[in-house]
């Protein structure tokens, strides 16, 4: 038969510096992904650990999502789990990846988030509205980077304060989070 071609893959990307430490960042997004993904990214509606244990590569999840009024569940996995320098997200059940990279940029001052965010392959049906859901995705990806430095800025030193070493605060548990009236299979 014929083979159609997918098109170009949709990636935006968006960075800017945060006045704290890669290791206090990557507590925030990384270590403490659980509770805080749906207060940097409020279009989650539901968010559920698939395993338990702490986060790290390997980790799955499933979230419903409500972006632009439409409503998603996806699987995904964490497929980087580098503390302080990077984590990535990638689905299973739908073609993306999430990837945040800490670069340090004044020694326990400053570092720069980079966010980037791709989706491999657009589905035919939504190929007519491609800039549409650029632009959306762009601007999703700037809102993100903008709310992660406005959450880890204002956190109290509960973020700011390394940890004992040896010692990691207790996980939270059960993993799951949803917003009222959702429900997560």
């Amino acid at each position: 038969m014929f083979a159609f071609h997918e098109g170009p893959p949709v990636i935006e990307h968006a960075s800017l510096v945060i006045h704290r430490s890669p290791e206090t960042i990557f507590r925030f997004i990384g270590e403490r992904f659980f509770a805080n993904y749906p207060r940097w990214s409020p279009e989650v509606q539901a968010l559920r650990q698939i395993g338990s244990g702490p986060v790290r590569a390997g980790t799955r999840a499933r979230q419903v999502r409500v972006d632009l009024g439409h409503r998603s569940e996806s699987v995904f996995a964490v497929t980087i789990f580098a503390p302080g320098r990077r984590i990535r997200f990638e689905g299973v059940s739908s073609p993306y990846r999430c990837d945040y990279e800490l670069k340090e940029i004044s020694p326990k001052s400053s570092t720069l988030i980079s966010f980037t965010f791709e989706l491999s392959r657009l589905e035919r049906c939504l190929r007519p509205f491609e800039s549409l859901i650029r632009d959306a995705i762009r601007d999703g990806v700037e809102r993100t980077v903008c709310n992660v430095k406005r959450l880890v800025e204002a956190e109290t030193d509960e973020y700011a304060t390394p940890h004992t070493p040896g010692h990691m605060p207790p996980v939270e548990a059960p993993r799951l989070y949803t917003r009222p009236g959702v429900n997560l299979p």
